[in-house]
């Protein structure tokens, strides 16, 4: 154990300061979310935050991960969380100043997604850099844990400050956590640069199509993608109905709105610990299976068929218990797969074909909430069918777009499941 933790020295410092950043910038998304929706009442409107921030990093993901293969890693996370500083900070003056308008966030988040469609990559392949082998299933379950940390402490922390304080207090603790992140980067954090070998004098366009010709070669992975990518469509229009049911129904609000991610967030830090401890599976690509079925089958129906906030907190839980486990079997895969020399092309490859759908399912979601869903649930007679099953209140919209989420999900398991037992999944155990 000792000898695990002096061999992860760097990496848990590294880890542990930019968990806290994100933390920060989690916290001033969500209290934007808040601000948007309560000043706007609109699902659309909440929903482009998220559109803007992912439109970027979808497009200029395959370019970027070529980028950051050919620049030095530790430069390239400084400059880019720099940056992002620097966009938090003009929020932070435009609300002191009382300019703040939806237009602005849209715009920052734009550009936040831009560079967040370089450091990614950069990150990963730092973090590869930094964990031996034999590390990889517990260090991808580290990345969980503080995932589901942050989604626990996010409303803890963001409601009352955004309550007492508003938005600028919020940005301004998101401020100090990013500068505790940056200057240990800066200071005590070395990244050995992977061996080059003939990616310098590549191309940028032949430096992207390598990790989509890798990708191509490996059939199996680009299936999962396309399986995860699927997955992504459906849970970003699941979170952006999420908001609009809780905080407009009459058993919800901000307070059950924190306490439903409360939940979710608490599901997600168990489960970063069972899959910690639990062995490597017989076979990862049907444990990452079987734990998405687990979530998409319970979550979505227990939100949209209930109107209690105990409910509602339990569906939390069942949806995201099993994620940390999923994301660590997939986190070995890729690591131990992909080349270190080739993983920023790859995984902005990765990057783009697997999360292009994030940013459709929030439109989406947003659109048929605003113009469908909600219009449909308002010209419902009492004792209709939908009304007994959903209400009439306004949410009741959102809720069965929820249903019909919940649906979609276990169709979209239950096909890729069968496809990826057709391959050959032995080698990935």
């Amino acid at each position: 154990m000792k000898n695990g933790i002096k061999q992860l020295k760097t990496y848990l410092l590294l880890w542990s300061t930019q968990s806290l950043s994100t933390l920060g910038s989690s916290m001033t998304s969500y209290a934007l979310v808040l601000w948007l929706y309560m000043s706007s009442g609109s699902a659309l409107k909440t929903a482009l935050l998220t559109v803007c921030s992912y439109a970027p990093y979808v497009a200029m993901s395959i370019f970027a991960g070529a980028l950051s293969d050919k620049w030095n890693k530790k430069r390239t996370m400084l400059v880019c969380d720099l940056f992002a500083a620097l966009t938090t900070t003009a929020a932070f003056l435009l609300i002191k100043s009382g300019a703040l308008q939806p237009w602005h966030l849209y715009v920052i988040n734009a550009l936040n997604g831009l560079m967040n469609t370089v450091q990614q990559p950069a990150s990963e392949v730092a973090a590869t850099q930094l964990i031996p082998k034999e590390h990889y299933q517990k260090t991808g379950a580290l990345r969980s844990l503080s995932q589901s940390l942050n989604t626990i402490l996010t409303p803890v922390l963001a409601t009352p400050l955004f309550a007492f304080g508003g938005i600028s207090a919020v940005i301004a603790v998101d401020l100090v956590t990013f500068s505790a992140a940056f200057i240990t980067l800066l200071l005590f954090i070395p990244i050995p640069e992977p061996k080059n070998g003939e990616k310098d004098r590549e191309s940028l366009i032949s430096s992207a199509k390598a990790g989509l010709s890798w990708l191509k070669a490996n059939p199996l992975i680009l299936k999962l993608i396309f399986f995860l990518s699927g997955i992504n469509l459906i849970a970003s229009a699941y979170n952006a109905a999420l908001s609009p049911m809780v905080l407009s129904r009459a058993a919800g609000g901000r307070n059950v709105l924190g306490a439903v991610n409360f939940c979710a967030g608490a599901a997600a830090f168990a489960g970063s610990f069972i899959a910690s401890a639990t062995p490597a599976p017989k076979n990862r690509v049907k444990a990452i299976c079987l734990s998405l079925f687990c979530s998409m089958s319970t979550e979505n129906f227990l939100l949209a068929f209930s109107g209690s906030p105990v409910v509602w907190c339990t569906g939390a839980v069942l949806g995201w218990l099993f994620i940390p486990y999923m994301g660590a079997n997939l986190d070995v895969i890729l690591r131990s797969t992909i080349p270190a020399e080739m993983q920023g092309r790859v995984y902005a490859c990765r990057n783009t074909l697997q999360f292009f759908t994030i940013p459709i399912g929030y439109l989406t979601g947003g659109a048929l909430i605003d113009r469908f869903f909600e219009p449909l649930m308002s010209r419902q007679t009492d004792g209709s069918f939908l009304v007994s099953l959903f209400g009439s209140e306004k949410g009741s919209g959102a809720a069965v777009f929820l249903a019909f989420l919940g649906f979609a999900g276990v169709a979209v398991c239950t096909v890729f499941s069968l496809m990826l037992h057709s391959e050959n999944s032995r080698k990935y155990e």
